[in-house]
């Protein structure tokens, strides 16, 4: 007997995708943005929809697996990592004192990642209060030359960092759901 999931899509168009053009939230049939900074705007949004997409539809104890062992990674690990990194990130560029971690000691937000659904509500609304409060600092840089914080990093160092964080972790989710329940597509 084999324990690996059979592998599917959703998507009838196209197999290597995870959802029709039309039902993906990420597919803008207009223009591509004008501008570095909406480019910048337009790919954290796609890839923070992305992580939402791969979690989508699965239970507190999927969300909480770890499917590649020895790894501590799981998919509701990654929510709860990426609602540190956005306020990691909003931290360097603030001056005020920095807000503290949310779930602690290192290693802590894939640590605590357990099977309890009131852990993966806590998570997705951490993750949601997190994304709003960069965007709302995000929102008073325009110029993506401004440097902030006490090291003076520049707006689109920050920005760039992110997509590279969220981009990274992306593909450890495809990873992570075709292991918990076979579903594939980017």
């Amino acid at each position: 007997m084999n324990d690996q999931p059979a592998r599917w899509t959703e998507a009838t168009v196209y197999p290597d995708m995870w959802l029709n053009p039309e039902d993906d939230p990420r597919n803008n049939e207009g223009p591509s943005p004008d501008g570095e900074l909406a480019t910048l705007r337009e790919a954290i949004t796609n890839y923070r929809l992305t992580l939402r997409l791969k979690c989508e539809g699965l239970d507190a104890e999927q969300l909480a697996r770890r499917s590649v062992p020895p790894s501590t990674m799981s998919l509701l690990g990654l929510v709860r990592h990426l609602a540190e990194v956005e306020r990691g990130w909003r931290n360097w560029i603030s001056d005020e004192e920095p807000l503290p971690k949310l779930y602690g000691a290192r290693d802590a937000d894939f640590d605590g990642a357990v099977a309890d659904q009131a852990v993966v509500d806590a998570a997705f609304a951490d993750l949601a209060r997190e994304q709003a409060a960069m965007d709302a600092t995000l929102a008073g840089f325009p110029d993506l030359g401004v440097r902030a914080g006490r090291d003076k990093l520049a707006i689109r160092e920050v920005m760039v960092h992110m997509i590279d964080e969220y981009a990274r972790h992306s593909g450890h989710a495809d990873l992570l759901r075709e292991c918990v329940d076979g579903r594939v597509g980017q």
